[in-house]
């Protein structure tokens, strides 16, 4: 595929155009490696260490044997050889000279090099629209929390970004409506700099309804994504975003989430970093903010209420929690595919997730001997509590 991408010319225009100055192999094996691979894939992280991104791809897509690491590698080619089309790689570089994005790779002056604490499940690249400085910025906090906001959350959230963003530390987050847009509103209203991070292409505007808000953070800030120009939202991928937007802030602090909010799998994501974990405390009645309580009670989030108590944070050498929320790609896929109602055989499964029938076979067996999931006459589903 790599030879393939290199003898095509308008391919290499584009990569061009997208990393100027540079020679394009490097950025076409890695734009290959964001078009064939999920967030996070591992095996491919793996590679891509050992072999670099050209090498990597040449023996990714090849039938050549890997000793000791075999079965994943020939896992990770059956994921892959199915999205291992050169006009994919230059459908994502022409997306991205449309919309003017560009694109950052390990070592260049602007990678943020928080991401590299995530070892083999770092991104291989970001596509980035706006001013990609800001990810490297010396002062990160990341605040995220709920869709569903109260006015109360709404309030803190904007309180705390503002402030924050005023005092020149920048904001991270998703993107999203409620805590998200609000972090991000109030940190251009105060003059400072914010990054969205996308759970699809930079080219798409995603919830639709923040396309006028994501405009804004491109002037000002950065709008970045590891996933290709024209790739969709899945909510595996907006998992996986949230494993960036720990590892980039220094600091993560959830506004306002529920007891099963997505909002905890960033928290989960940080603590298992060792990035300081904050949590903003609500009404004892409110279920909006039994996700920050929980936070607090069971994984050693500290209470913050301005921010000032967040700049504190920043100054803390916080430990991991003793516990942390599942963060394998992999069983975080297969999750989201299985119903606590309806049983689904294996190739369902496999289909569904992404991975291979193998692979999803013996993940099946770890989370069956942890009582997750439970094997029933057609099939498995997730273990009824």
């Amino acid at each position: 595929m790599i030879d393939a991408l290199m003898n095509d010319r308008e391919i290499r225009r584009a990569a061009a155009s997208a990393r100027p100055g540079d020679e394009p192999a490097e950025t076409l094996a890695r734009a290959a490696w964001s078009v064939i691979a999920e967030p996070g894939d591992g095996v491919a992280g793996a590679l891509i260490a050992q072999l670099g991104a050209s090498e990597a791809l040449r023996f990714g897509l090849s039938d050549e044997s890997f000793g000791l690491a075999e079965k994943a590698v020939q896992d990770g080619r059956r994921r892959w050889m199915p999205r291992a089309h050169p006009r994919a790689v230059r459908d994502a570089l022409r997306g991205a000279a449309e919309v003017g994005a560009h694109v950052l790779l390990p070592g260049d002056a602007d990678w943020p090099s928080a991401v590299d604490d995530l070892g083999d499940h770092a991104p291989t690249m970001l596509w980035v629209r706006g001013e990609a400085s800001h990810l490297a910025a010396t002062s990160r906090v990341a605040i995220v929390g709920a869709r569903a906001a109260t006015a109360y959350g709404d309030s803190v959230a904007a309180e705390l970004a503002g402030d924050l963003a005023a005092g020149g530390t920048v904001v991270v987050s998703g993107g999203a409506y409620g805590i998200d847009g609000s972090a991000h509103r109030a940190s251009l209203g105060a003059g400072g700099a914010t990054v969205a991070f996308l759970a699809g292409g930079v080219d798409r505007a995603y919830p639709a309804g923040h396309q006028q808000l994501f405009e804004r953070i491109r002037s000002s800030g950065a709008v970045v994504s590891e996933l290709p120009c024209g790739a969709a939202p899945t909510k595996f991928r907006f998992l996986s975003r949230n494993r960036l937007i720990a590892a980039l802030g220094a600091a993560t602090v959830v506004v306002e989430a529920g007891w099963r909010s997505g909002s905890l799998n960033t928290a989960g994501h940080a603590s298992s970093l060792g990035r300081p974990l904050g949590a903003v405390p609500g009404p004892v009645t409110s279920a909006a903010s039994a996700g920050c309580h929980r936070l607090m009670r069971e994984y050693d989030a500290v209470c913050v209420t301005t921010a000032a108590e967040v700049r504190e944070l920043l100054g803390n050498d916080a430990a991991p929690a003793a516990e942390t929320y599942r963060t394998d790609p992999e069983q975080i896929r297969l999750l989201d595919a299985l119903s606590a109602r309806t049983a689904h055989p294996p190739f369902e499964l496999a289909r569904l997730s992404g991975l291979s029938v193998e692979r999803t076979r013996a993940l099946l067996g770890t989370l069956s001997l942890e009582g997750t999931v439970e094997q029933v006459e057609n099939g498995w589903r997730r273990a009824r509590t």
